[in-house]
C-alpha cells in the first residue's frame, strides 16, 4: 500500500488534479469541503458495485458508473455518453479494499450454489454463468487492475484526465494512486 497517496489536506493532491473536478472529490469527500451546487456534472466516477463504499459529494456532481472491480470495460458506451453528451472531461478511477472480484475463482462455489438456492437456477447453467464470466471480470490486484484500466481508458480518450484512486473500506478514505510514466 505505498503506491497510495493518502490526501491529509489540500497540498496532498497532485498538482495535475488540483483544481480540477478529481481534486474537488478528494476535497468533498476527504477534507470536508463545504459542498456547492452544481446544475450539471463535472465528473465521471467508475467504482465498484461494493455497498461499503459512499462518496461524500454534492448532488448533481457526477455521473457514477458502478460496475464490479470498477471494471469499465463493458460500459464503455456509458462512458462516451458521459464526456460525447455530458460534456465531462476528467474521470476518477476508483478501485477499493476488499474487493469481491480478487481471486473470483475461490468463490465459486458460493456463487454456483446462490444462484441455485436464490435465484432458481439449475447447477449446470449456474456452472457454466460463472465459467463465461468470471475470467472477465477476475482482477488479482485492486492496485495494478485501476492502473492497468486507466491507462486503457487514457488510450481511448487521450484527452480526458483520468486519476486511478483506492477506496480505503477499513477508513472510508479516497487515496491516489502513484503511477511511474
Amino acid at each position: 500500500m505505498d503506491s497510495l497517496i493518502n490526501i491529509q489536506n489540500k497540498e496532498d493532491i497532485l498538482p495535475e488534479y488540483r483544481n480540477t473536478p478529481i481534486g474537488l472529490l478528494l476535497e468533498y469527500h476527504n477534507l470536508d469541503r463545504q459542498q456547492e451546487s452544481y446544475s450539471s456534472a463535472e465528473l465521471l466516477v467508475g467504482m465498484c458495485m461494493d455497498n461499503r463504499k459512499h462518496l461524500n459529494i454534492p448532488d448533481n456532481f457526477a455521473f457514477i458508473i458502478r460496475a464490479g472491480g470498477a471494471n469499465l470495460r463493458y460500459s464503455e458506451f456509458k462512458v462516451s455518453y458521459a464526456i460525447a453528451v455530458g460534456g465531462v472531461k476528467h474521470i476518477a478511477l476508483i478501485g477499493h479494499t476488499q474487493c469481491g472480484m480478487v481471486n473470483l475463482v475461490a468463490r465459486r462455489d458460493q456463487f454456483i450454489n446462490g444462484l441455485v438456492e436464490s435465484a432458481g437456477w439449475d447447477m449446470s447453467t449456474a456452472e457454466d454463468h460463472f465459467s463465461h464470466f468470471a475470467p472477465m471480470f477476475e482482477i488479482v490486484n485492486e492496485i495494478d487492475f485501476i492502473l492497468t484500466e486507466t491507462q486503457r481508458l487514457r488510450n481511448r480518450y487521450p484527452k480526458i484526465t483520468i486519476a486511478p484512486m483506492l477506496y480505503k473500506v477499513e477508513d472510508n478514505r479516497l487515496y491516489l494512486i502513484k503511477e511511474t510514466r
